[in-house]
């Protein structure tokens, strides 16, 4: 991990869901968390409240710990008993109900306990800080400030800080910099201004959606349709995006700006009452958590998806849109996204024109500069393009001339900015334009880097349609995959081929790593569908081959090699891992080899790779068979780990590899771990095994079938454990036999080929290539 300011340990008020998962994730950071709520008004437990919040996080899914071992961090308490552990504390978040006078109450016993330079912040979104502080001592208000995190806290990488006029700027730097590194945030400094920057303009853009698909006559698909993926913002659109996050949620957040902001915002002219809300609220459809929302499941008629009528109020059967983007417009072009003909451009520019002219009028009132507003957007609302991004995708002019045209106003950035964009590249440098008229360069913070910036300035050393490999600086080259959902095919293994010596002449070390959401979901199984309609059986075993043989070069390499993966990196993209020196991983990476879960076993090396982890592992009883039932039981069900800190139990990651928090911090941070290999690298020797043979075989075969009789595996799943246990036992090697390195990818190659030929293997394969979802057969 990047080097961590000194916050040591954290208190958290407030056991609710923010604050139960604000400590989960300060937790998932390694520091100790009390966590603090207040005494119940029933029952002999005081801590009930704190207590029942972990019970409940550790249950919830998706998992608000990143492992059971950061639940341990947290102690529990209550408010009257054990207020004073926050003397212990270097940073308090308060994290209760949205009161003000108990919010002033509880700061009022914070004072008395804390120590001074201890930071207290608010999770508030609707409160100005002035209020807040409001009878405070200058030192409370030296050391106070507002921190607003996005839920869920794991997943939702925002988190927008507010200062006052008296708050410290070093403290604030201390605690920004602790959630940046530590708890992997990107920070956006807002103003104390109503709804900060995210909530302000994502609120405004709800109800405008709403409010304009009842004016236009608009089904709820219909208006997803158009204000969905279209537009760069989640594909669920709108109505779907409010029934994920709450429906009741609505009429809060509508009172708190309709009772904050300043009269003459815009927001005061679409901010309505919506009876169909109300009566949706008051049956029980919250949406997801509900029963149901604008969409809903009926299990009365067999599941049937059904959605609501925006007119009568009724639900009835999901219907395809009868309005829908097409052509240019459905892939992203927002020119022709608001000037397609009928609802489409109508319903298009109701909501992006205004969103976004809302957004532009913000600048500088409640943020410095567009890049905190399109951060915020991109990251609390999950937007593709933030909103300046997508003005330049219009043209700023285009925009300002259509507002006029029509009569409303247009914001000033977008006349300060004319027929310039907001954003350029310029001497190697991604600059966006200021107030002032003048561009200035987009600076990152020390430690973070991002493949993205590399490209700006450099060419490929080496490229081709799947892959490429970049200089990343200090002697360190970086291996890209650049497919889709980058699935590793030839090309990739032909590009590692060709690399290594490069690397080896002119460099020092090598990181795989990629800037996308997933590292590799695996080898191309369309490519592998092909071969096999074709009977083309010896090209796919020459890409079984070709794949171990590139894998081999890499970990026996010269130079260091750092595997630096983020989200999905399963199948394939988990054994390149395995063949690294080291791991670098970022904390949400989900793992595993998943190939018996397509009727397949691993084929690329990663059967011998996690035997060898399994064996070195601390703790492992000795002899042939525990590392083997060990990776039989995580590779047979396919298991794939939820964080890097189950990877790490997993052995995928072993106790030397490290885990980045920041996503943009992870390159840099495998960069480092590289370049601290380099002195006196000497590549590993090949291992050697000792295997069960046939009684491990046997044992593997019974365990499985243990399975089958409990109806936890199929018919066919037992074929293809049985496949993958012959090569795990090794095969027909003997139990005082050794096993080379070489034999087992023989043995490992010999067992794909026969499972890749069967008729229910490619049955997976192709359901899984249909639907995204593994086939029981």
């Amino acid at each position: 991990m990047s080097d961590v300011p000194a916050i040591n340990k954290v208190c958290v008020i407030g056991a609710g869901t923010m604050g139960a998962g604000i400590a989960a994730q300060v937790a998932n950071a390694g520091i100790p968390v009390v966590l603090l709520d207040i005494v119940p008004k029933e029952g002999d437990n005081r801590n009930a409240i704190a207590e029942g919040a972990v019970k409940r996080m550790l249950k919830t899914e998706p998992a608000p710990f990143m492992s059971a071992r950061a639940a341990r961090l947290v102690e529990t308490g209550n408010i009257e008993d054990h207020l004073d552990k926050v003397g212990e504390c270097d940073w308090v978040v308060e994290a209760v109900i949205e009161r003000l006078d108990i919010k002033q109450g509880l700061y009022e016993k914070l004072e008395a306990v804390k120590k001074d330079g201890c930071a207290v912040s608010s999770n508030t979104s609707t409160i100005p800080l002035a209020n807040l502080v409001e009878g405070r001592s200058d030192a409370f208000k030296r050391d106070f400030l507002i921190t607003h995190f996005f839920n869920p806290p794991r997943y939702m990488r925002l988190l927008e800080i507010v200062t006052g006029p008296e708050t410290d700027t070093a403290l604030a730097d201390r605690v920004e910099r602790f959630a940046d590194v530590a708890m992997g945030k990107t920070v956006v400094r807002a103003k104390d201004t109503p709804g900060f920057i995210a909530n302000r303009i994502g609120t405004y853009w709800i109800q405008l959606g709403i409010n304009s698909a009842m004016d236009l006559g608009l089904t709820v698909e219909e208006a997803d349709a158009i204000a969905g993926k279209p537009m760069g913002v989640p594909k669920t659109g709108i109505f779907g995006l409010v029934d994920l996050v709450g429906i009741d949620l609505m009429p809060h957040l509508k009172q708190s700006l309709t009772s904050t902001l300043p009269a003459d915002d815009p927001y005061h002219a679409i901010a309505r009452d919506i009876p169909l809300i109300e009566k949706m609220i008051g049956e029980g459809y919250t949406g997801r958590k509900g029963k149901g929302g604008f969409y809903r499941l009926n299990k009365e008629m067999g599941r049937r998806k059904e959605s609501i009528d925006l007119d009568s109020g009724h639900y009835r059967e999901k219907i395809a849109p009868r309005s829908a983007p097409s052509g240019a417009a459905a892939r992203g072009d927002l020119r022709a996204l608001v000037q397609a003909k009928g609802k489409v451009g109508d319903y298009a520019w109701a909501v992006l024109g205004g969103t976004l002219a809302y957004a532009a009028a913000l600048v500088p009132a409640a943020a410095n500069t567009v890049v905190a507003i399109d951060d915020a957007m991109k990251l609390g609302y999950n937007w593709k393009a933030g909103p300046f991004e997508m003005i330049d995708k219009l043209g700023a002019a285009w925009l300002a001339e259509r507002l006029e045209a029509e009569g409303r106003p247009v914001p000033e950035i977008l006349r300060t900015a004319g027929e310039r964009p907001f954003y350029r590249v310029a001497d190697g440098k991604r600059q966006n334009l200021g107030t002032d008229g003048e561009y200035h360069d987009i600076v990152r913070p020390e430690g973070v880097m991002r493949l993205a910036d590399v490209k700006l300035t450099g060419t490929p050393l080496l490229k081709n349609a799947s892959a490429a490999l970049w200089d990343v600086g200090d002697g360190v080259v970086c291996l890209e995959f650049t497919g889709k959902m980058n699935a590793l095919d030839g090309e990739v293994m032909k590009l590692i081929v060709q690399a290594i010596p490069l690397v080896k002449d002119k460099y020092k070390a090598l990181v795989v790593y990629n800037d996308a959401d997933s590292f590799s979901a695996g080898a191309n199984l369309g490519l592998a569908m092909f071969g096999v309609n074709i009977a083309a059986w010896g090209e796919i075993e020459k890409l079984v081959m070709g794949g171990q043989m590139a894998y081999k070069g890499l970990k026996y390499a010269p130079f260091p090699v750092v595997g630096a993966p983020a989200g999905l990196a399963v199948g394939g993209g988990c054994e390149i891992l395995l063949h690294c020196d080291a791991i670098q991983a970022h904390a949400e990476l989900y793992t595993g080899l998943v190939e018996c879960g397509v009727g397949l076993i691993p084929g690329w090396g990663g059967n011998g790779e996690m035997i060898d982890r399994w064996r070195g592992a601390k703790g492992m009883p000795q002899g042939p068979m525990p590392a083997v039932a060990k990776v039989f039981e995580t590779v047979s069900t396919a298991t794939v780990s939820k964080s890097a800190a189950q990877a790490m139990e997993m052995m995928v990651l072993r106790p030397s590899d490290g885990i980045t928090m920041n996503r943009d911090r992870l390159l840099h941070d495998a960069k480092r771990k590289a370049l601290s290999l380099v002195e006196g690298y000497a590549p590993p020797a090949p291992p050697e095994f000792k295997l069960p043979g046939e009684s491990g075989h046997v044992a593997l075969g019974m365990a499985a079938e243990g399975f089958h009789k409990r109806g936890l595996a199929t018919d066919y799943d037992l074929v293809v454990s049985d496949s993958l246990a012959r090569v795990l036992s090794g095969g027909d090697a003997d139990l005082v036999d050794t096993v080379s390195e070489q034999d087992l990818l023989k043995l490992e190659r010999e067992t794909f080929m026969q499972r890749v030929r069967d008729p229910r293997t490619m049955a997976r394969v192709e359901h899984m290539l249909d639907t995204g979802k593994p086939l029981r057969n």
